[in-house]
C-alpha cells in the first residue's frame, strides 16, 4: 500500500489574501490544527487555529505571514518521515509539496496511523519485548543477532526512550522461545524492561522472594 494513496484535498489550501475574518470560519467548522496557505499555487507556511484567534478579523493572511510555520513533506516521503514531521510540529496536519515546492495535498494524522495500523509490526501478532542498555553498549546488529540465533523472527524495532546515558529498544516478535531469547539478553547485559509470564529467571526470583518471607514469618 502507497502513503500517497492518503493524499487528500478534499479541503482547497487557504489563499495569502483571504481574510482572517473567513478563515476563522472556515476553522470553526473543523478540527485542524493547521491549515496550509499558498500564494499563486506554491506554500508559504501553516496558519495555526489558534494563534489566529488574535488576528486581526479585517486583515489578510498575508498580513501575518511571519506566524506561518513552515513544516511539510514531499510526496516521496516514505511512511516513518511523515510521522517524524507529525511528532516534531505537534500538528494533526501536514502539507504535501512537490519537488519545486507546489502544492499537492495534506495528510492527516488519523490516516497516516490508519497506514501505520497495517503494517506487519502492528498488524502481524507477535510478542513484544523491550530492552534497556548502555548508550555506547547498545547494537542494533547484535539485538537482531540475540533474537535471529533463539531462532526468533524479528517483525521491527526501534528506540522507544534514550538518554545520555542508556537507551530502551522496543521490538515485535512472531517467532522464537521467549525465555531463550530473554536470557540472551541478559548474557550480553541487557536489561529486560517488559515483562514476561515465561520469564524463569525472573520467576525464579520470585520463588525465592516467598520462600523467604514464609521462612521469616515462621
Amino acid at each position: 500500500m502507497e502513503i500517497t494513496n492518503y493524499i487528500t484535498t478534499d479541503y482547497k489550501a487557504i489563499d495569502s489574501q483571504e481574510t482572517i475574518a473567513t478563515v476563522k470560519d472556515f476553522f470553526d467548522d473543523l478540527t485542524f490544527s493547521h491549515f496550509p496557505v499558498v500564494e499563486d499555487g506554491i506554500y508559504i507556511g501553516s496558519i495555526s487555529s489558534e494563534d489566529i484567534e488574535n488576528f486581526d478579523n479585517d486583515k489578510k493572511v498575508i498580513d501575518y505571514k511571519y506566524t506561518l510555520a513552515g513544516f511539510f513533506t514531499r510526496a516521496d516521503s516514505i511512511w516513518l518521515e511523515v510521522l517524524e514531521v507529525f511528532a516534531k510540529n505537534h500538528t494533526n496536519l501536514i502539507p504535501v509539496l512537490d519537488e519545486k515546492n507546489s502544492y499537492i495535498g495534506y495528510y492527516e494524522i488519523d490516516d497516516i496511523m490508519s497506514f501505520f495500523h497495517q503494517t506487519p509490526f502492528l498488524k502481524e501478532q507477535g510478542r513484544i519485548i523491550k530492552v534497556k542498555k548502555g548508550m555506547l553498549d547498545y547494537s542494533m546488529s547484535q539485538i537482531t543477532q540475540i533474537v535471529e540465533s533463539n531462532n526468533g523472527k524479528l517483525l521491527g524495532l526501534f528506540i522507544s526512550e534514550s538518554n545520555v546515558n542508556s537507551i530502551e529498544v522496543t521490538m515485535k516478535i512472531s517467532l522464537g522461545a521467549i525465555n531463550e531469547i530473554i536470557q540472551s539478553f541478559r548474557r550480553y547485559n541487557y536489561e529486560i524492561i517488559s515483562e514476561h509470564p515465561e520469564d524463569n529467571y525472573i520467576n525464579s526470583l520470585k520463588e525465592r522472594s516467598d520462600y523467604l518471607d514464609k521462612y521469616l514469618n515462621m
